[in-house]
This record gives C-alpha cells, structure tokens and sequence, in this order.
C-alpha cells in the first residue's frame, strides 16, 4: 500500500524547498533570491513574532529586525536546517531580546499612542473582527511554552517534528504542550459561549 502525504504538507515541503534554495542563492549575492526569500516567509514570521511577543502593533518592527539578522548571518547559514526553520529561531531570539530591552525601559507615561486611537477610529463590526480578537486574548492567557507550540504548530503550520526541532525539545513534548493550550482555549471558548459567562 503507498501512503500518500496530505496535499498542504506536499505543498508547504516544497514551499521550505524553495525558500531555502532563495536563502542559499542569496547568500551568494543574488538580489533577486533575496526579494523571494523575505517574500516566501515574510507572512510567516510576521505571525509568529505577533502571537510570541503578545503584541501585534510592534510585529511589522520585529519581522523587520528578525529580516535585518538573518541577512546580517545569512553567510553562516548552509541549508543544514529548513530556511524557515533557521528564520524562526532567529525570530524567537529578537523576540526575547525585545521584551529584555522592554523590561527595563522606563515607561513614559501621559503621551499620546496615535496608533491606538487609529485603530479605535476603525469599524469594530466587520465579520471575524471580534472572533480574532476573541481569539488573540485568549492565546495571551496560556503559558508561554504552550503558546509558542501552539502558534507555530497550529498558527505558522510547523509540523511537530519542525517545532521541536525548533523549540529544542522532544516531539512528546510539543504534542503535550499543544494538547494543553487546546483544552485550554476549548474550555475558555466554552466559558465564553455560556450564557453571561466570559473568558478569565
């Protein structure tokens, strides 16, 4: 009998082919494989640094800066690892040395963050709107070892193997910290769905 892969998983093996074949060319000098490598992971790590940090308005700095490192170490990098695989951790390490620089930055307080009332100006209506916001508060609420297997196996769609790899720990684990983060939000959604219940 032959097993056949899942399509999305055909799809997305071909799909760290190609951007890891892009950062090899560009680690060579092409331009050109350099636009197709930030363009090919762009969406992901711009995903992955929201959901880590637990702070969407600075993830546009953090995909940026995760970009800036890996093309200023992108002639160590020897395709031993996925291109994605290699630009996730990169971006886990910005992401911590954020939040250290974050801690103790002294708060300025009294000053107007335009980028908030920008936002309260938009329609809070619009289909989704508050199921995704829903959704980002909930993932605030799990542990950070749990949110991070969850976001990159369900979020940035790493395998399980990937993100183990990734987060330097076994399969077993990654399984069971997901497995964890789901009964979580499944009991939260619960509490929310009830009548006059809400999310902790």
């Amino acid at each position: 009998m032959i097993s056949v892969l899942p399509a999305c998983r055909v799809d997305r093996a071909a799909a760290d082919a190609s951007a890891t074949a892009w950062a090899l060319a560009a680690r060579g000098g092409d331009p050109d494989a350099a636009d197709h490598f930030v363009r090919a992971l762009h969406g992901d790590v711009l995903r992955y640094v929201a959901r880590l940090s637990g702070d969407p308005q600075t993830a546009h700095d953090l995909a940026q800066d995760t970009f800036a490192r890996a093309f200023g170490s992108l002639h160590r990098y020897e395709g031993r690892a996925s291109a994605r695989t290699w630009l996730l951790s990169i971006a886990r390490r910005t992401v911590a040395d954020s939040l250290r620089r974050a801690a103790v930055r002294p708060r300025i307080a009294d000053t107007t963050d335009w980028q908030t009332a920008v936002e309260r100006t938009q329609p809070c209506g619009l289909p989704g709107f508050d199921d995704g916001v829903a959704l980002l508060d909930l993932l605030e609420t799990l542990p950070g070892q749990r949110r991070e297997a969850f976001v990159l196996t369900q979020v940035v769609g790493l395998s399980y193997e990937e993100a183990a790899g990734h987060l330097g720990c076994p399969v077993g684990t990654v399984r069971s910290r997901v497995s964890r983060a789901r009964a979580t939000l499944g009991r939260l959604l619960q509490e929310a769905d009830a009548p006059g219940g809400h999310a902790a």
